[in-house]
């Protein structure tokens, strides 16, 4: 369940005057958004692609993922993603003193949460920041359906390439080397 607080114009230093509940809480646009922990296999799915990620970086020493980091674009975008993945360049100009990232990452992923609020949030809403903001490629899982949904920077866009389902290999040029079949993200 995602609560919006519309009307008011929030920012970064609003977030550490709100309750640390459990809750996520990511403004983007100035648009505070209030998440509960997600399912159990939203959380799952997650881990899976992030424990593939780190299995394929730890190999090939291209770079790094992680899962829930802080994202600080501007004051009134700072978004919590489920995975990223950031290359070694990249990611030594991104982080701030306090460890989170100031910037896009190469590879951003988000684990769909049921409801038409949180789809229009993860397909339009982050899609279009993550956009603005230089991220080269978008991964949305759909845990219920096993699929996923792969965006790749076309221009200034984020552009849907393809949907993967379950017995589909997942790869990227981003990632060379990169390989995994979609539905063992899921079990």
């Amino acid at each position: 369940m995602t609560q919006i607080y519309e009307g008011v114009r929030w920012t970064s230093s609003d977030l550490e005057l709100l309750p640390d509940n459990g809750n996520r809480y990511e403004i983007i646009n100035g648009e505070l958004f209030v998440t509960r922990s997600p399912h159990w296999k939203h959380q799952k799915a997650g881990n899976n692609v992030c424990t593939e990620l780190t299995l394929w970086s730890r190999e090939i020493g291209l770079g790094e993922a992680a899962t829930a980091p802080g994202i600080i674009f501007t004051d009134a975008d700072n978004v919590i993603p489920d995975v990223v993945w950031a290359s070694n360049e990249r990611l030594a100009t991104l982080l701030d003193d306090d460890g989170h990232l100031t910037g896009a990452p190469e590879l951003v992923i988000e684990v769909l949460s049921a409801g038409v609020e949180n789809e229009r949030r993860d397909k339009e809403v982050k899609l279009k920041l993550y956009a603005s903001r230089g991220v080269q490629e978008y991964w949305i899982m759909n845990w219920r359906l096993q699929q996923i949904e792969v965006y790749r920077r076309e221009r200034a866009m984020l552009v849907l390439v393809e949907t993967l389902f379950a017995n589909d290999d997942l790869i990227s040029p981003l990632l060379p080397g990169f390989s995994c079949v979609v539905g063992s993200l899921f079990k």
